[in-house]
């Protein structure tokens, strides 16, 4: 099955893209599971832009390379700020509901902003965008959605049936979960918009799917991936033993909460700490700070979490800034407007990803990434709160248009061989499946989370080694199923954050290892070279 261009994913950037491609092209946008089920639509916070006469880009610019800790590439974050008016404007003409007061524009503030520039949908902005993206797409008639596509690896020159020694990218192999049958897709160009790889950890707010799937891939197909020791831990994740992954977002600390510590800390009960972490900023500082001043707080005291308070605020403030989160607490017995919210540290963000220039372009010819997949030198060793959506919205139009402009470069595929589907049985020990899924989370999440260290992540490294064989093994006798190749992604990606990590000699943003805690004299990206 051939299209102009197949994008793999169905968030903000992969839609971004394909509504802008639909104007001269044919695009296929395939979706993993539900068109919704990836993390656009978990968003709470909002989208960075400058928009307020009292902020300027200058400010916007030095607030993200501040937070990315002096790693980012300068002329992506320019990139990204200077279009993000242009962004919103889109955004509203496809009916986007933001927040407004007095016909103008409702702007908030979160840590590591200098001013007010969040534009948000209440506390849903990304169900708000998703939606508005979604219609629009499926509106189109040069736009089709596949939802329960999981696509296996890219096509390459090796998959031709005459192999020429080319290095572009022809599109995917991808299983439709309804028939069960692998599909050939071919295309001259893709774009992989697939997201995250938050589920290598244990503890996540990333959505079940967010598996590294792009990332590795690329990386198989041989684009090189950067900065994936740069894994991004939200400071506030709500502790419930029921429910595992829902954001306490941003704002409530850019509303006024305070980070205190739980009853059972003693004497300390009640007193708020940020004071001892970053006395200038306290709950507003970078995320990684934040993360990392509560992870130390709970392991110092013994603790199962913190506590966020914002009951000190009017209770109808609260609730009408935070209804979504106000309604998920109280079905759970938590009242946060007149009480403390039990928050931990879980990983967020990946920072790093397929490496891109500013058209969206990869290492690969006929190969553009977008969004969380990529690492195009805007978050650098930190995202700055509210600019992943950002991201995905000029970069999937920045790779849309130059696929646009350079169609006539890119050629057409050639015959490409089948997925062989004779070659394998069913499992009948899915279980293992499970137990390695497990074992990946769990010592990714002891061996290379918050804080490391160079001995845990070697030990990391070895588990890696000794699991990759058990999982090639496995995917090489039985057929494919999402669980078989989200594994496969799984110890892929581990082995690129862990190997990321080990050749990063200090300690930058979101890369904190003990062996190494100072700050080298020079910024320099970690590249890895398949």
């Amino acid at each position: 099955m051939s299209h102009d261009v197949i994008i793999v994913g169905s968030g903000a950037a992969g839609l971004s893209a394909a509504i802008t491609l639909a104007r001269t092209h044919k695009v296929l946008v395939l979706a993993k599971g539900e068109l919704t089920g990836g993390s656009t639509a978990w968003a709470q916070g909002g989208i960075a832009a400058v928009l307020d006469a009292g902020d300027t880009f200058e400010n916007h610019i030095n607030d993200t390379m501040i937070a990315g800790a002096g790693l980012n590439r300068r002329e992506t974050v320019e990139f990204v700020v200077e279009n993000a008016p242009a962004a919103i404007a889109r955004l509203e003409d496809m009916g986007v509901p933001f927040n407004k007061e007095a016909e103008v524009l409702h702007l908030t503030r979160e840590g590591g902003h200098s001013h007010r520039r969040i534009v948000h949908v209440d506390d849903a902005t990304g169900w708000a965008v998703q939606e508005a993206l979604q219609n629009t797409a499926a509106a189109h008639p040069n736009i089709t959605l596949r939802p329960h596509m999981v696509a296996i690896d890219l096509i390459v020159d090796r998959h031709a049936e005459t192999p020429t020694g080319a290095k572009n990218v022809w599109g995917v192999y991808a299983l439709d979960n309804e028939t069960g049958h692998v599909e050939t897709l071919t295309s001259r160009a893709t774009i992989m918009a697939s997201g995250g790889a938050g589920r290598t950890y244990l503890f996540s707010t990333a959505p079940r799917g967010a598996t590294g799937d792009g990332i590795a891939m690329a990386w198989r197909a041989g684009a090189r991936v950067s900065n994936m020791e740069m894994m991004q831990f939200h400071p506030t994740c709500l502790y419930n033993l029921e429910v595992k992954n829902f954001l306490i977002t941003e704002a409530v600390r850019g509303e006024g909460g305070h980070l205190k510590l739980p009853d059972d800390a003693g004497d300390e009960a009640g007193d708020r700490f940020m004071q001892r972490f970053d006395p200038e900023r306290m709950e507003l500082a970078p995320r990684d700070i934040v993360a990392r001043a509560n992870d130390h707080e709970i392991k110092r005291l013994g603790l199962d979490y913190v506590h966020l308070d914002i009951s000190h605020r009017d209770p109808e403030f609260v609730k009408g800034h935070f209804p979504n989160i106000y309604d998920k607490l109280i079905g759970l017995g938590i009242n946060m407007t007149t009480g403390p919210i039990p928050v931990v540290p879980a990983q967020h963000y990946t920072c790093g990803g397929i490496l891109i220039d500013l058209a969206g372009r990869t290492d690969l010819p006929g190969l553009y990434a977008a969004g969380e997949s990529s690492e195009s030198g805007l978050h650098g060793a930190n995202r700055l709160a509210s600019n992943s959506l950002l991201e995905c919205f000029v970069f999937g139009d920045a790779a849309a248009r130059d696929i646009a402009e350079h169609w006539d470069d890119l050629p057409a595929p050639p015959a490409i061989r089948p997925w062989d589907e004779s070659r394998v049985t069913d499992s009948d020990e899915e279980v293992v499946i499970k137990q390695t899924w497990t074992e990946i989370r769990r010592f990714m999440w002891n061996y290379v989370g918050i804080v490391r260290t160079t001995k845990r992540l070697e030990r990391a490294q070895n588990r890696i080694n000794l699991l990759r064989e058990e999982v090639e093994e496995y995917y090489s006798n039985f057929r494919v199923t999402q669980d078989l190749i989200e594994l496969r992604n799984l110890i892929e990606v581990a082995d690129l954050i862990v190997k990321s990590a080990l050749s990063r000699k200090e300690s930058r943003g979101l890369h904190y290892i003990t062996d190494y805690p100072e700050l080298a004299d020079e910024a320099v990206d970690t590249v890895l070279v398949p």
